[in-house]
């Protein structure tokens, strides 16, 4: 999604313990998680550089839900989201030579009533097995959102508007219009994008 900008992007791994603390809340999970990832060290790093971080997390009655482990955990994640209403938290940190600035983004989701058949025919397809909550919104074969007003490219992974407000922070200049980008490449007419470029904590 970052490539939609036209950056000059550099991609490296953060290899980091994911593990959630004990009564850690998921709010601050995802947060910390994000915030570590920026503070991993890059070589080539200088002091110009700026680094992007981010973590989605899927919640559901305050259990985080991961990437499955292989296709019956897959299908059991699924299942519990079947028409019921979930939270998609995506934690963004940018690191500057100043520190690190962080945002979130926090969007329900309501799945809809897909039946056993349509998840097994979705988790024969590959595409669940290394998404958080074992699956994808933008899937058009599968749909499993049938209600949905918030940020859509949260739920991808990265909220633009929140990322260029983010760096807008930091005194960091974005050319390129994120609203405008996000919404071509996804083909999304975003109902809150005005909301989250004047600070409001709308996801």
């Amino acid at each position: 999604m970052l490539a939609w900008l036209d950056w000059d992007i550099q991609s490296v791994t953060a290899d980091i313990d994911e593990s959630r603390r004990e009564n850690e809340p998921a709010r601050d999970y995802v947060m910390r998680v994000a915030k570590e990832k920026a503070q991993k060290p890059i070589q080539r790093e200088d002091k110009n550089s700026v680094i992007i971080a981010a973590d989605t997390i899927v919640v559901l009655e305050d259990e985080i839900l991961g990437k499955p482990n292989g296709a019956d955990d897959a299908f059991a994640m699924l299942a519990a989201l079947r028409g019921r209403t979930h939270e998609v938290l995506t934690a963004i940190a940018v690191r500057t030579e100043a520190g690190i600035t962080q945002d979130i983004c926090s969007s329900p989701v309501r799945m809809r009533d897909y039946s056993t058949d349509e998840i097994k025919q979705y988790i024969d397809s590959g595409d669940p097995l290394d998404k958080a909550g074992a699956y994808a919104i933008q899937n058009r074969s599968f749909l499993p959102a049938d209600h949905f007003e918030g940020c859509f490219a949260s739920v991808m992974g990265m909220p633009l508007c929140h990322l260029e407000r983010t760096l807008r922070r930091c005194g960091i200049g974005c050319p390129n219009q994120f609203a405008l980008v996000c919404q071509n490449q996804l083909e999304y007419s975003c109902p809150i994008t005005t909301r989250v470029m004047a600070g409001e904590n709308i996801g």
